[in-house]
């Protein structure tokens, strides 16, 4: 386990990294004994230095929810971050919302959906149904993820492992919303789907079934991982339930537009 000097020193280099949009190399290259528990030690204390510099907490993500992704990183279970104010973009329906990329490193999009909620969820045994009875309204949400470590070692190209994504802040950096809304009971969760076009061209398609088999899992699972550090999903926050298409990857002049079907679309252009 890490020094609580050492988890103080990796955050500073995450905050440094994301003003100079400069990468670091892997943490877990420099401290193979690094376990998962310091992982998350490093991002909390990266988003305290954050919210000392005035940002609020708006919400939570949940991250690496397909088994696929799980086996590429070898484990057996999501990873999940937290959502500050200043990653928030919104669309306005009917209109293309311009995101400048110069607030990110190398931008991923995922597709997702996002569960807002009216009431608390503590765990350790929070339940499906509480997922569903504590939810205001689930909506579209596109998350922009980053890497403030590399993704590939600059001298070896081996690919990171999941202790440094979860250090950083399993790999966070934005979320788009304004499509529409509805309530958690109204809609078959696992077939909520979108169509995903890049410049014009349909590059990603998927179902919300990819990620746990219902989404709602996922919810109910972040919220018992919370409880042993003391923390709990808070009314009014965003939560961000894991995407259910690979991420895409977006330079300058880039135009998305994400398909939800019934629930509306997202139409967003890095500038």
């Amino acid at each position: 386990m890490l020094s609580d000097a050492q988890i103080q020193e990796l955050a500073a280099e995450l905050h440094q990294s994301q003003k100079t949009r400069v990468q670091v190399e892997h943490f877990s290259k420099r401290f193979p004994g690094m376990t998962l528990e310091d992982g998350y030690r490093i991002s909390r204390a990266w988003v305290a230095l954050q919210l000392a510099e005035g940002r609020h907490v708006i919400g939570h993500k949940i991250g690496l929810t397909s088994r696929a992704m799980q086996q590429a990183s070898q484990i057996d279970e999501p990873d999940y971050g937290t959502l500050l104010d200043d990653m928030r973009y919104t669309c306005t329906p009917g209109q293309v919302l311009d995101i400048p990329t110069s607030r990110f490193l190398k931008p991923r999009v995922e597709v997702e959906l996002a569960f807002v909620l009216k009431a608390p969820l503590q765990g350790p045994h929070v339940t499906v149904e509480q997922v569903l009875d504590a939810t205001e309204y689930v909506t579209p949400a596109i998350e922009i993820i980053d890497a403030r470590i590399e993704q590939f070692d600059r001298h070896t190209q081996v690919m990171r492992k999941v202790f440094d994504t979860i250090s950083d802040n399993a790999a966070n950096a934005g979320i788009v919303v304004g499509a529409g809304r509805a309530a958690p009971r109204e809609l078959d969760l696992p077939w909520c789907g979108a169509i995903l076009r890049h410049n014009g061209v349909v590059e990603e398609t998927g179902l919300a079934a990819g990620v746990q088999g219902d989404p709602a899992i996922g919810i109910a699972w972040l919220a018992n991982k919370l409880a042993p550090w003391g923390e709990r999903l808070e009314a009014g926050q965003i939560v961000l339930a894991g995407s259910f298409t690979r991420p895409v990857a977006a330079r300058a002049g880039d135009l998305f537009d994400a398909d939800y079907g019934p629930l509306g679309r997202l139409q967003f252009r890095f500038v």
